[in-house]
């Protein structure tokens, strides 16, 4: 038995950059039962959406997107000021050390290395936004 979702207004939200339609679909679906959820598929995109108030709660970003990669939409989300303590999460199969130092120099709180696990995905995601 699941338990009930909080009333819209009161939900975290979340804006996830993912360009893999089978990983958005999944994140969207366990995600969406907890918070509002907004995704996009390029970094572009996802950049131009986090720029309008109100700031999201968190932020997942894959790294290769089109249009923009998730390391420069980290670094534009850290120019803005509204934006500047919004966590970020990186979801990427670049697991090279070089990349992985990259993300937290780029503001993430994790770095989460596909493939992974939804269970793995969603304890990050409530010990960052604390839920």
């Amino acid at each position: 038995m699941s338990a009930p979702k909080p009333p819209e207004a009161t939900r975290k939200r979340i804006l996830i950059a993912e360009d893999d339609p089978a990983i958005a679909t999944m994140l969207l679906r366990v995600l969406g039962r907890h918070y509002e959820v907004e995704h996009f598929a390029t970094g572009k995109q996802a950049l131009a959406r986090a720029c309008i108030q109100p700031a999201p709660n968190l932020i997942l970003l894959d790294v290769m997107m089109p249009e923009l990669d998730g390391f420069s939409v980290a670094t534009g989300v850290r120019g803005i000021p509204h934006l500047k303590q919004v966590p970020i999460i990186f979801l990427t199969a670049r697991t090279a050390p070089t990349d992985i130092i990259k993300g937290i120099q780029n503001g993430a709180r994790h770095y989460i290395q596909k493939p992974f696990t939804i269970d793995d995905v969603l304890a990050k995601v409530k010990k960052t936004i604390g839920e």
